[in-house]
C-alpha cells in the first residue's frame, strides 16, 4: 500500500511540467494589463493634445436678471462644470445658464436672477468650494448641477464622486432650494477620443449617469440624462452641436441642452406637474417620473 502511494505522487519534474506554463500564463497576462494600460494613457495624451484648449479656461460671464419686466425674480444658480458654466458658447447670452434663464422667465412670466457658480474643469469634488461662493445668506430657489465628466476622465471613483455629490445637494436642500442635476454626459459620443479609450469612457460615464440619477432622486432632487434627451443630437449633428474643440458644446449644443433641461426645471419650480421621458421626479415625491 505504501509502495503505491508512493508511486502516485507526484515528482518534481511532473510539478515543473506543469507550474512553468501557468507561471507563463500569469506572467504574459500580467504584461498585457501593463501594455493596455500604457495604451490607454498614450490615448489620453493624445485625445488631450488633439482637443487642446482653444477655448481657453474661462467662460462667458452671462450672470444678471433676465426679463426684468416681468419682477417677482427666481433666484437660479448653476453649479458644475464647464458645461454649466458654457464653456463653447458664442457669446455670454448663448451659455446653458442664460439660455435657460431666458426659457424660465418665458415659461413663468417672471424674471430670472442668474448667479453661475460653476468653473471649467472641476470636477464633483469642487461643488462644495463653489457653494462656498455664494453670496452669505444666498438661497437660490432652483440649482441646476452638471458634473460628471472630469471626473471620469481622471478616473475618480464613482463612491467618491457620488460623496460629493451627496453633499452638495443636502446642502442646496437645506438651504432650502429645489436640486435639477443633468447626469454625466455620454462621453462615448467625443469623436475627437481615439478608440478603444472612447469606449472605455463611454462605458465610465454612462455608468456614472445612472449612479448619480439613483442618488440624486432617492435623496428627493430631480435627475435629467443628458445622454437620453441630447445626446442623440450631438451624434448626429456633431459639427452644429459641438464647439471648436469638439469636445464643449457650441451655442446650439447649449441651446438644445436648455430645451431639454426645462421641463424639470420648471416642475421643480412648480410650474410642470408631469415631465417626459429621461426625466426623473424624486423617489421620495408622490407620482414618480421612471422616465419610461
Amino acid at each position: 500500500m505504501s509502495r503505491g502511494l508512493h508511486n502516485a505522487a507526484p515528482t518534481r519534474r511532473t510539478v515543473r511540467r506543469v507550474v512553468a506554463p501557468l507561471v507563463a500564463l500569469l506572467g504574459g497576462l500580467a504584461l498585457s494589463v501593463l501594455a493596455a494600460q500604457q495604451f490607454i494613457r498614450l490615448q489620453a495624451r493624445i485625445a488631450r493634445r488633439v482637443i487642446g484648449k482653444p477655448l481657453g479656461e474661462d467662460a462667458w460671464m452671462s450672470d444678471k436678471l433676465y426679463k426684468k419686466k416681468y419682477g417677482e425674480p427666481i433666484e437660479l444658480v448653476m453649479l458644475g462644470d464647464s458645461i454649466a458654466a458654457g464653456l463653447g458658447a458664442d457669446i455670454p447670452k448663448h451659455t446653458l445658464g442664460a439660455q435657460l434663464a431666458k426659457r424660465i422667465a418665458r415659461r413663468t412670466r417672471r424674471s430670472v436672477n442668474l448667479h453661475t457658480g460653476a468653473v471649467v474643469g472641476s470636477g464633483s469634488s469642487m461643488l462644495g468650494a463653489q457653494l462656498t461662493t455664494l453670496p452669505a445668506g444666498y438661497s437660490a430657489d432652483v440649482a441646476v448641477i452638471i458634473v460628471g465628466g472630469n471626473d471620469v476622465t481622471h478616473r475618480v471613483k464613482t463612491s467618491v464622486s457620488l460623496q460629493h455629490l451627496e453633499e452638495a445637494v443636502l446642502l442646496l436642500q437645506k438651504r432650502g432650494t429645489e436640486v435639477v442635476v443633468g447626469t454625466c454626459p455620454d462621453l462615448g459620443a467625443l469623436m475627437a477620443v481615439p478608440q478603444p479609450l472612447r469606449s472605455l469612457i463611454g462605458m465610465a460615464s454612462r455608468q456614472l449617469a445612472t449612479a448619480q440619477r439613483e442618488l440624486v432622486t432617492e435623496l428627493g432632487g430631480r435627475a435629467v440624462s443628458l445622454a437620453d434627451v441630447v445626446g442623440p443630437f450631438f451624434i448626429t449633428s456633431p459639427d452644429e452641436m459641438f464647439a471648436t474643440d469638439r469636445f464643449h458644446p457650441s451655442s446650439a449644443g447649449y441651446r438644445r441642452t436648455a430645451k431639454a433641461m426645462l421641463p424639470s426645471v420648471l416642475a421643480a419650480l412648480g410650474y410642470e406637474k408631469s415631465v417626459p421621458a429621461g426625466h426623473y421626479e424624486p423617489a421620495t415625491g408622490q407620482g414618480g417620473q421612471d422616465g419610461s
